[in-house]
């Protein structure tokens, strides 16, 4: 303290002057490891944040100036990269087992930490199931403001998502944490995979039918909640949907022989479904009358109750999509919005398709539904249409 005082400046933040306010107020050194006695460990988390969930990832355009003029990666054994934007990594070990890893962290979209922790796992585990894998381990990854927030609050979410990864069968063997001035949270997950089974999304074709298993809608009503204008049986209805695990609809796809899929998460449905046609070498039809949405979503759009990762996301896709005439703009809006722990968009045969959806619904997938149709090869584009 008495060197800040010297300098003039906090030696644990150059930008802030010592004595700083908290320290003048309250008569507490955070940087000397001082707390506040009644920093409170019920605040609502968004409120605390920007860009909530999946929306505060960096969007497509930018991520891919940024990766351009990357070193390939010429490891015959790697047999998913980056290179096809796909949900995960898959590096072969033998003829029989390869790793699937991948890496998601995000800020809050919920108030409740613990709430907050499940999801944020279970976000992080989908991108496994995704690609036809079974999750082992994960690594925590946290950034949080431990000087001017109760330690309860990362507890929590460490808690939360510990015990979702244990619903998985998944052991969290470590992490690791920064002071952060916004709340981050996920983890770094690997799993295991026969790599002749490996589900990815260059593999539509044409005849496919295009099933999603959860609605859409999650972002909206983030947004909505940060704003104080949503419901909440509107946040109850996303918060179930986004602590359910993708596992049975990763064990539905797989026993239905499904080569090609994703999960919907923060470029939205549009934005990853670009990628699979863009991928595939494919045409693509949406249904937008099909898609099934969380109730009070559209209301949202139509109020304007929308984040700028909607606009992010449909400046990106826009190359790849015509809307046809007759299709609710608010809807056509809607199919933009960034997802947090969001379902799968999967590309299965026409003749296995009634299974796969009689198996998802089963599982719990209720809003599971074909929205669309894969009609032809192509560079890869998608046209957005109703089906009555």
């Amino acid at each position: 303290m008495q060197r800040s005082i010297k300098l003039g400046h906090c030696i644990c933040n150059p930008k802030q002057p010592c004595p700083c306010e908290v320290y003048k107020r309250e008569n507490v050194c955070l940087c000397a490891g001082e707390r506040l006695e009644d920093m409170p460990d019920n605040i609502p988390l968004t409120r605390f944040v920007e860009n909530a969930g999946c929306a505060s990832k960096i969007n497509q355009t930018d991520l891919k100036i940024v990766l351009a003029g990357l070193p390939a990666v010429s490891d015959p054994r790697v047999l998913v990269s980056a290179d096809t934007c796909d949900d995960a990594g898959v590096y072969k070990l033998s003829e029989d087992l390869a790793l699937v890893q991948s890496v998601d962290i995000f800020t809050p979209n919920v108030d409740d930490p613990y709430l907050f922790g499940q999801i944020a796992a279970a976000n992080s585990l989908s991108d496994i199931y995704a690609m036809g894998g079974r999750p082992v381990t994960a690594l925590s990854v946290v950034g949080f403001p431990i000087e001017t927030m109760n330690h309860a609050v990362m507890n929590l979410m460490l808690r939360g998502g510990i015990d979702k990864m244990k619903e998985a069968g998944v052991a969290v063997i470590g992490g690791h944490s920064i002071k952060d001035t916004e709340i981050k949270f996920g983890f770094a997950v690997t799993g295991v995979v026969d790599p002749k089974k490996i589900v990815t999304n260059d593999k539509a074709e044409p005849g496919d039918l295009l099933i999603l298993t959860k609605p859409i809608g999650t972002g909206i009503i983030s947004f909505a909640s940060q704003l104080e204008r949503s419901s909440k049986e509107a946040r109850d209805a996303i918060g179930r949907s986004m602590v359910e695990l993708n596992r049975t609809a990763a064990e539905a796809m797989i026993e239905n022989g499904v080569m090609a899929a994703t999960d919907v998460t923060g470029f939205g449905l549009m934005g990853h479904l670009s990628e699979m046609v863009a991928q595939s070498r494919v045409t693509a039809e949406i249904y937008a009358d099909q898609v099934p949405f969380f109730a009070g979503v559209l209301d949202c759009v139509k109020e304007e109750l929308i984040s700028g990762a909607i606009e992010r996301n449909r400046e990106y896709a826009a190359q790849y999509v015509e809307v046809e005439e007759g299709v609710n703009g608010d809807v056509a809006i809607a199919l933009y919005d960034p997802q947090t722990s969001g379902g799968f968009l999967i590309s299965v045969k026409q003749d296995h398709a009634g299974r796969l959806l009689s198996k998802l619904k089963e599982g719990g997938a209720n809003a599971a539904a074909v929205i669309g149709r894969v009609t032809a090869k192509s560079e890869g584009k998608i046209f957005v249409k109703n089906k009555v």
